[in-house]
């Protein structure tokens, strides 16, 4: 679960990280009575959306030459002539894609004399079952750019949970930034504060950019993104509750309150399967046939008649689908109850597209003939490849 930068740098503030003074606005004029809770007279008026790329980003509404949503403002006036441009229109930045995300609300922060820019990202290392601290002198830039053009300027390494924060990690960041004296030492009290807010909240990523050092010597988080692990927010109500619904993809917010694992893609075959493993293997081999699929859906160990409805209906909503693949292996379930889960739902949504379904495991034979009984179009397929060459086939034979 990812949250806005305005929330992230609250948060972030509770642990004592050094931010600049900014306020949240969901209209102009918030973003207008800010500048009065603001030191000024420089402000810095951001667009909050989940995404990277807002300062080169453009607006579908303005016109081409207008500024980006990262703007500077020296009054309250230009302040409102900015929020104005930004709230309500979609920005569009290399990370939204053509569609844009609309702005609904804004950041409003004082503006701050910047000497040098720098990146710090705290990550779940996977590899290493530790936490990996990324540091680079390039920062307020693409890190991709920097790891693809000059990666000796990005370095890494990781901290064992088990042991936590020590001294030496912070002597290695403020040495990565090449920072010395009482810059080193602020490097070094923002990083153990940075992880500490890290394992305290159960993130899956921290990503500053740019920690910048200002005119007068201090070192700011100017900017961060912030993501927990979902499988840890059961711990943690308060987080759950700066969750923004409409930075995300409408259909996956509706997997979410089935416990259905619904990720949208760009093809054209409806996958429902149980299992990621599967699941994937099971869009790998649709490609293979010359396909795309239109989703990843994991419906779980135990998906009842209910959940594979739901499951269908989610699936359909899809104009884009052609056709429904189900692949189901039945350990803990039981393949009859799936397909007499599968001919309720099918019956349910009023199924209009080509259906196969391959069945494997517990009472498989059983299923098999519940699908052939039932009185609906459904092909039956005996392994995977089959499965993959029959609904490939039955899209084609229905355009």
């Amino acid at each position: 679960m990812n949250i806005h930068e305005y929330q992230a740098k609250e948060l972030l503030a509770k642990w004592g990280v050094p931010i600049p003074k900014g306020v949240a606005a969901f209209s102009v004029e918030e973003a207008v009575a800010a500048t009065k809770q603001l030191p000024g007279p420089l402000y810095v008026v951001k667009a909050q959306i989940h995404a990277g790329g807002r300062g080169k980003g453009k607006f579908k509404e303005l016109p081409a030459t207008a500024k980006g949503g990262v703007r500077l403002a020296k009054s309250a006036e230009e302040v409102g002539l900015a929020a104005a441009d930004m709230l309500g229109n979609t920005l569009v930045t290399i990370q939204t894609g053509d569609a844009g995300k609309q702005v609904n609300r804004l950041y409003v922060t004082d503006g701050v004399d910047i000497a040098k820019e720098f990146y710090l990202a705290f990550l779940v290392d996977r590899a290493t079952g530790r936490v990996a601290c990324v540091a680079s002198t390039e920062g307020g830039m693409d890190i991709e750019t920097v790891a693809h053009d000059t990666p000796e300027k990005i370095q890494t390494f990781t901290i064992d949970p088990a042991t936590g924060w020590r001294a030496h990690h912070g002597r290695s960041v403020a040495a990565a930034l090449g920072l010395s004296g009482d810059l080193a030492k602020q490097a070094a009290d923002t990083a153990a504060k940075l992880y500490a807010a890290f394992i305290g909240t159960d993130a899956s990523q921290i990503e500053i950019n740019p920690l910048a050092v200002t005119d007068d010597g201090k070192l700011m988080v100017l900017d961060a993104k912030v993501g927990f692990d979902p499988n840890a927010l059961g711990r943690h109500p308060d987080l759950v509750a700066l969750r923004d619904l409409t930075e995300e993809d409408p259909a996956e917010v509706e997997a979410s309150k089935y416990d259905l694992a619904f990720i949208k893609l760009d093809g054209n075959i409806g996958c429902l399967v149980n299992g990621a493993g599967l699941a994937m293997a099971t869009m790998d081999i649709i490609k293979l046939n010359g396909a795309f699929p239109a989703n990843f859906l994991d419906v779980g160990g135990g998906a009842d008649k209910e959940k594979v409805t739901n499951a269908f209906k989610l699936i359909l909503a899809d104009p884009a689908v052609e056709g429904i693949l189900v692949n189901i292996f039945g350990g803990i379930m039981r393949c009859d109850i799936i397909a007499e889960g599968i001919i309720a739902a099918a019956k349910e949504v009023n199924l209009g597209v080509p259906l196969v379904v391959r069945l494997e495991g517990t009472n498989v034979e059983l299923g098999k003939e519940i699908l052939a009984n039932s009185g609906l179009p459904i092909v039956s397929a005996d392994d995977l490849g089959d499965a993959a060459r029959k609904i490939v086939a039955e899209v084609k034979k229905a355009a």
